[in-house]
């Protein structure tokens, strides 16, 4: 994205928190990625935005799925890495840059303990006075701080939770008269992933993610609800049952959100990803996202390649922002096991 398109983009941001700070009494005003969205009355938008260039490219519909990724989608997932790793993730969201790191310790047998940290920096916009000169700047910044844990229980039901910090920071240096502003809350997710039988490749997710109390920026009374979402989704393998090779894998999966409060049209995702190979593979991933108020509609795309200890996918959407006018840049995950 261009600095002045997310310049812009931080200008409603700010506008929309200062605002708020204006309003003690009127409408809620916390922190939202578009404010004249639907979702413009919940806080911490930024924990809807995709995390990953596996989920990015299967269209978001990662709650049957599985992998280091699944800390940012469904934990149940993360039961299903065997040795540990240590994962990075960048990618260039609408709202602004988007850095996350992730160092999972896997014991087969037991689970997956996982410690991650996410930066969605927005950027920075400078204050100027009546006659043009520059006197402050403010930072607008999202953190993300999460714990992860997984385990198999009784061979066929992978159970996983995340305990989430989240913070909103909105710096300021300078003369600035508004100061800064930190919002902190706390949140869970909690999921399951299902193989009722290894003889049939048929995985079954659901999970409830972002539950917690209100994010308050402003005071009390105008906090917001978090985006709490509940997801539930179906991935098969379509090669499984016409062919006995391992080196060969088409999982086709399907997923369906909804908001836990204030229920509305329901989003649906699509995605698929082909695995050729065993110890050394490659990737072709491909989605697709409809009726989502929180995202663009539209087609994914994206290549993963796992060689040795390491492991890296990129990801591109193709549908077009509503506010940019344009696509977004590629999405990178790389991963090394130790």
């Amino acid at each position: 994205m261009k600095r002045v398109e997310r310049s812009l983009l931080s200008v409603l941001l700010l506008t929309c928190v200062m605002q708020g700070r204006a309003a003690a009494q009127g409408p809620s005003q916390g922190p939202s990625l578009a404010p004249s969205s639907p979702s413009s009355t919940e806080g911490a938008l930024f924990l809807l935005l995709p995390v990953g260039a596996q989920g990015v490219a299967v269209g978001r519909a990662m709650t049957a799925m599985q992998g280091p990724e699944s800390v940012w989608w469904n934990p149940a997932g993360l039961a299903a890495v065997n040795h540990s790793r240590f994962v990075m993730i960048r990618g260039d969201q609408v709202a602004g840059t988007e850095t996350a790191a992730s160092l999972l310790f896997a014991k087969p047998g037991v689970g997956v303990l996982g410690v991650s940290y996410l930066l969605l920096d927005e950027g920075s916009q400078d204050l100027t006075d009546a006659d043009g000169n520059v006197v402050g700047t403010i930072s607008v910044r999202n953190h993300l701080a999460v714990l992860s844990a997984a385990t198999r229980i009784l061979g066929h039901l992978d159970a996983g939770v995340n305990l989430k910090m989240v913070q909103f920071r909105l710096s300021c240096r300078g003369l600035c008269p508004e100061g800064g502003t930190v919002a902190t809350t706390y949140a869970v997710d909690a999921g399951i992933q299902l193989e009722p039988t290894h003889a049939f490749p048929l995985r079954v997710g659901a999970m409830v993610a972002h539950m917690g109390p209100r994010f308050q920026v402003v005071n009390a009374a105008q906090a917001d609800p978090l985006p709490t979402r509940a997801r539930v989704a179906v991935a098969y393998d379509v090669l499984r049952s016409l062919t006995q090779r391992r080196d060969l894998q088409a999982w086709i999966t399907t997923e369906v959100q909804e908001r836990v409060r204030n229920p509305g049209p329901m989003a649906f995702y699509v995605g698929s990803e082909l695995k050729a190979g065993v110890e050394d593979a490659l990737y072709l991933r491909a989605g697709y996202v409809v009726n989502d108020v929180d995202a663009e509609s539209g087609a994914r795309v994206g290549l993963g390649l796992h060689y040795e200890r390491f492991d890296l996918s990129i990801a591109k959407s193709l549908a077009v922002s509503t506010l940019t006018g344009q696509t977004e840049p590629v999405h990178v995950t790389f991963s090394v096991m130790f």
